[in-house]
């Protein structure tokens, strides 16, 4: 996604990180990199007002659930590995 403004992150960049971002996952300069970005574009704030929104009703819901850390690991390890080689994610139940 573009919104078709230069900026000094490019919106797809920022709109990979959101979760990681709502999280906390990220250093404090990267966080401001991409606060820096959403206070500038609109389309990528009102994305990532849609995926808060998400998040939001997932923690909810699934509030009190957490993740065994070796899933948390190997899904992390899993979504690192798919956006370096580009290819499609899937589904394979263990």
């Amino acid at each position: 996604m573009s919104c078709g403004s230069p900026h000094e992150t490019d919106c797809s960049e920022v709109l990979e990180q959101v979760y990681s971002y709502l999280d906390g996952e990220q250093t404090e300069h990267d966080r401001a990199t991409i606060r820096r970005h959403l206070d500038e574009c609109s389309p990528c704030l009102r994305q990532f007002g849609i995926e808060q929104e998400v998040k939001v009703l997932v923690a909810r819901c699934c509030g009190g659930d957490v993740a065994p850390a070796g899933l948390r690991t190997r899904v992390l390890l899993r979504l690192q590995q798919v956006r370096t080689s580009g290819a499609a994610l899937e589904y394979r139940a263990d």
